[in-house]
């Protein structure tokens, strides 16, 4: 009594539909794209990691440029004190 009753699915009619060639099959080399994605992939890691080493090897230059500097200015104002004493 309360329970809703739904419409009958109409079924559709079925017709085989055989799909015409139009065009020649391409020819076909015989080889993959598979070896030159990898490679492209392989290219694209390579180049990541090297940017990656030479930004930290930047970066270790700039630091290690920087505490020399620190270095030098400490020592030139102990040598210039040690000098007016």
């Amino acid at each position: 009594m309360l329970r809703p009753r739904l419409p009958d699915v109409p079924t559709l009619p079925t017709t085989t539909v055989t799909p015409q060639q139009t065009q020649a099959p391409a020819y076909f080399a015989g080889r993959t794209v598979a070896p030159y994605v990898g490679a492209g992939i392989g290219a694209v890691a390579a180049v990541v990691v090297v940017g990656i080493v030479l930004t930290a090897l930047l970066a270790a230059v700039a630091i290690s440029a920087v505490s020399v500097a620190v270095a030098a200015v400490v020592l030139r104002s102990l040598l210039s004190s040690a000098n007016k004493r």
